[in-house]
């Protein structure tokens, strides 16, 4: 029987991502070994990356025009880089935090498993429109937050599914009605898919979040602001997803302080743009 924590380390150093989504979803919800306890050592240069695309902060990246056959697949590729990025972090969070319940690395594996989905339904309609992943500039503010907490699983639950992925249940219906709009009801397929099966995955953030929480003897919702500060956290900014936050777990506690005028705030790393939304999200 393969042991999980080490497959999910193998995979995460596998630098093409399109092998990658397809190893993570052969293997499948098989059973597994899964050993807890086990402190695995971090090899170098984790997680795996391809040659391309480049990589380069976000504020250095200018989409082109919505309606232009570049522009239009940019955004698609932002959110197929984000995808990716989804892949990596699940299979991180599994190797890399030993000491937690059986469920939680079973939680985050079914997570693995839908973000390669969700990275080769992209990829493969970008190729439709005759693109591939790669062919646009990306940049690391997903896994930037993953490096800041390596550290600390509470950190991580707290900041990457319970943060920016939430903020792609934010941003998925703008994003669709951009690309509906010019046409693409395949990418507007797509997304719904995305935005169902994301709810879930922030689900699976809010759960281990509280449960960690419990087992510190903290308080989830005041611990959340200092999280946020101590690793350089972005403020977000609506509007809001309330409907698919709330699905996802959020507390009406949460929810309300959510839209207090201070949440609000916009940060220099988020603009109101429906496509910097895209690439700002993860």
């Amino acid at each position: 029987m393969p042991e999980l924590r080490q497959t999910c380390l193998d995979l995460l150093c596998l630098a093409d991502p399109n092998d990658k989504a397809l190893q993570v979803q052969a293997w499948g919800a098989q059973p597994w070994a899964v050993d807890t306890e086990r402190a695995l050592p971090e090899p170098a240069g984790i997680p795996g990356r391809p040659l391309r695309p480049v990589l380069m902060a976000h504020t250095d990246i200018k989409p082109a025009r919505l309606t232009t056959p570049e522009g239009h697949a940019g955004l698609l590729h932002a959110v197929c880089h984000i995808e990716k990025n989804a892949v990596d972090l699940a299979l991180d969070v599994i190797w890399r935090f030993a000491g937690m319940p059986h469920d939680f690395y079973l939680d985050w594996w079914q997570v693995a498993q839908e973000e390669a989905l969700h990275y080769t339904l992209l990829r493969d309609h970008l190729r439709s429109l005759g693109f591939d992943y790669g062919d646009f500039p990306a940049h690391t503010g997903l896994w930037d937050m993953a490096e800041r907490t390596r550290h600390d699983v509470l950190a991580r639950v707290a900041l990457v599914p319970r943060t920016l992925e939430a903020r792609g249940l934010d941003a998925s219906p703008a994003v669709k009605t951009k690309l509906v709009s010019i046409g693409d009801h395949r990418a507007g397929e797509i997304l719904d898919i995305i935005l169902r099966d994301e709810i879930g995955h922030v689900a699976v953030g809010n759960r281990w979040y509280a449960w960690l929480c419990a087992q510190r003897g903290l308080d989830p919702v005041a611990t959340y602001p200092g999280l946020t500060q101590r690793y350089q956290a972005p403020r977000l900014k609506g509007p809001f997803n309330l409907a698919a936050r709330a699905a996802a777990g959020f507390t009406a506690q949460e929810l309300l302080q959510l839209q207090a005028p201070s949440s609000t705030s916009t940060p220099a790393s988020i603009n109101s743009s429906t496509q910097s939304a895209a690439l700002t999200a993860h």
